[in-house]
């Protein structure tokens, strides 16, 4: 395993995208400490910011530090299996295509922004806009999961076209805005305005009553078979799911109407 432990001690924004395991796995130990990141306006060797020791040839690298100013930890992944012990930065995760990140502590806003796969797991909390697209893009996240056990902040999956984003704290506004496809699962209590806009979809809300846009009417109250499925898939993942949650009935909205009304709001009754 490589062990990338963070020395820096400034204000300025570190990126750090490109050190994944793909890239590194041949490199020797001093190649990797030369490797070019991003210091404020310049680009510095990584050994001047981070102590490196060990080798990725198993294709693992560990992040220890505060790096809650380190950003792009895990960006373009596409293999093998990062662990970041502290806290990340902004984009983390973002456009993953494979592999595994797990964040022991908070992450930064842009979690998993367009994520193409992959699986990425918050132990703490997180900022706003996780697994969504970047601003003028067409698509967010398109496949892979994101698990933050902690709260998260506004706009949850949007523009989301696939996946799956599970929340274990409190959320902010706008869940779901614009979404494609794909399943969001809110645990805690949440904010304003979900589903605004979307196509198709599913937003599940386990402990909260959500206020519902205009453009969303009730269809049913029922249990459903997949969210069971999904709910016991989050608990072999940590995620804490409780009983009652398996043997609920739903209530079903469908929204937006003014985008043809094929998606879910999905409230515990």
């Amino acid at each position: 395993m490589l062990s990338l432990r963070y020395r820096g001690q400034t204000e300025l924004p570190v990126e750090v995208e490109g050190i994944v395991p793909e890239t590194v796995r041949d490199l020797s130990p001093p190649a990797i400490e030369q490797l070019p990141i991003q210091f404020g306006n310049q680009s510095v060797p990584l050994a001047e910011l981070f102590q490196v020791e060990g080798d990725a040839s198993d294709e693992r690298i560990e992040w220890v530090g505060d790096l809650a100013g380190v950003h792009w930890i895990g960006a373009k992944m596409a293999i093998g299996a990062m662990r970041v012990v502290g806290s990340a930065g902004r984009h983390a995760g973002s456009r993953m295509r494979g592999g595994s990140l797990v964040i022991e502590g908070d992450a930064g806003d842009w979690l998993g922004a367009e994520l193409r796969g992959g699986d990425v797991r918050v132990l703490g909390n997180a900022g706003h806009l996780v697994g969504a697209a970047y601003r003028g893009s067409p698509r967010g996240m398109n496949r892979g999961s994101i698990v933050v056990h902690g709260a998260a902040g506004d706009e949850i999956g949007a523009v989301m076209r696939r996946g799956l984003i599970a929340v274990g704290g409190s959320a902010g506004d706008f869940a779901g805005v614009n979404m494609r496809a794909g399943t969001v699962l809110l645990a805690g209590p949440t904010g304003r305005r979900h589903g605004a806009g979307m196509r198709r979809g599913t937003l599940a809300f386990m402990n909260s009553q959500p206020t519902l846009l205009p453009g969303f009417t009730a269809a049913c109250r029922y249990r459903p078979d997949f969210l069971r499925v999904l709910l016991r898939h989050l608990a072999t993942l940590g995620f804490p799911v409780p009983d009652l949650w398996l043997a609920s009935d739903y209530a079903l909205y469908s929204g937006d109407l003014i985008e043809g009304g094929r998606g879910e709001l999905l409230v515990r009754c």
